[in-house]
């Protein structure tokens, strides 16, 4: 059943929304997966914050068309599920990653983040991204370094007068 114009420009108009507000893509070939396996990634995807799509190629180089993932056109060929990170850079690329070691079929064919095409193999570069909140607590522990070491530093002056006044009171009880 082909779909008509109005489909068309519809499915196109919402892969394109999603495309000009996500932050990392991954197209991967999923030839040869049942529709169980379909169906559990399709669930993965959801559960973390990736949007999952089946289109055609042709209306997926219009969605792309005008976004940062404009590099991955030329790669669109062949049966492709696109993943979208929507809530952190590396969500896309870790579903697609994890479900395809234990899936075989499933075969990254392109990554994308930052406007930038990187090759298959990167996908696990990707994926190790850190999430939102651990980009924050990151951040927090480097802000908080120095003030901690601040702090100790400041500590350090009365404890060692303290310690410099015990030993010459020690040493003055000693000769006494």
């Amino acid at each position: 059943m082909s779909l008509s114009l109005e489909d068309k420009k519809a499915i196109v108009a919402e892969v394109s929304g999603v495309a000009k507000t996500a932050f990392a893509a991954v197209a991967a070939e999923y030839r040869g997966l049942s529709v169980d396996k379909m169906t559990e990634l399709r669930a993965q995807a959801r559960d973390n914050g990736v949007y999952l799509r089946v289109v055609k190629n042709s209306l997926a180089r219009r969605a792309v068309e005008g976004t940062e993932f404009e590099c991955m056109q030329e790669g669109l060929t062949g049966p492709l599920v696109l993943a979208f990170s929507q809530e952190d850079p590396g969500s896309a690329a870790r579903v697609i990653d994890k479900f395809a070691k234990d899936n075989d079929k499933l075969v990254v064919k392109l990554v994308s983040i930052g406007g930038k095409l990187l090759g298959p193999q990167d996908i696990k570069a990707v994926a190790s991204l850190p999430t939102k909140d651990q980009a924050i607590s990151q951040l927090m522990s480097v802000m908080n370094a120095p003030i901690g070491k601040l702090a100790r530093t400041l500590n350090e002056v009365p404890s060692k007068l303290v310690r410099v006044i015990a030993a010459v009171g020690d040493q003055k009880k000693a000769s006494a």
